[in-house]
């Protein structure tokens, strides 16, 4: 029997002072993003989706609202989900990106941990141990959790046993995409991928990575 625990990225962030706002609060979805959620419910629907959780954040749980009206669902909350901590956020981004200013580059000292930031193993366990709760909860069906770019990166390489540091460029994780975990058993036996909005350029605000 398998349980198939699926991995939604929140959609498009109104954000027109490209600030880089990680965790901080006021963050909502744009008109496009809004747009992008109720097309990934739609690309879902006929999905045996028994069980929803989302990141505490405002644009997480913006994202989960069409989910939670197609599927009749309440939407649960789990710290675990929320974006990776970065001591760049609320930081605007000008142009070259936070890097290109001397005084930050003392925290870029160590990009594979990385030393700006929450770093990518913690990030990977916490992701693990939600996406488990949610496989427990959906037991035999499937799950949705709505978290962000960087922790949905680092479960994927963690299950997939890459490194996890990587290219931020390289991630595969578009707005509003979805990556799918298929647990057999305790084992995740694969992992799926689809793009409902189409493929989406990395937006500003949400990465760990400080850089446009």
């Amino acid at each position: 029997m398998t349980t198939t625990v699926h991995l939604l990225r929140h959609g498009e962030v109104f954000n027109p002072d490209k600030i880089l706002y990680g965790r901080l609060p006021g963050y909502r979805l744009s008109g496009a993003g809004e747009t992008m959620a109720e097309r990934a419910a739609k690309f879902l629907a006929e999905r045996d989706v028994t069980y929803l959780v989302s990141s505490p954040l405002e644009r997480a749980q913006q994202t989960a609202e069409p989910l939670a009206e197609v599927f009749g669902l309440t939407v649960a909350t789990d710290p675990r989900l929320i974006e990776a901590a970065n001591s760049f956020e609320g930081e605007r981004v000008g142009a070259g990106g936070v890097l290109a200013q001397p005084r930050n580059w003392v925290r870029y000292r160590n990009p594979f941990r990385p030393s700006w930031g929450e770093p990518y193993r913690q990030v990977a366990l916490r992701m693990l141990a939600a996406a488990l709760t949610a496989r427990d909860a959906a037991d035999g069906h499937e799950a949705v959790c709505v978290s962000h770019q960087l922790p949905i990166v680092c479960l994927r390489r963690y299950v997939e046993r890459q490194h996890l540091w990587h290219d931020p460029r390289r991630r595969r994780c578009s707005l509003a995409s979805i990556t799918s975990l298929v647990f057999d058993g305790d084992d995740v036996v694969r992992v799926d991928y689809a793009e409902p909005s189409g493929q989406t350029s990395n937006a500003i605000g949400g990465g760990q990575f400080p850089q446009n």
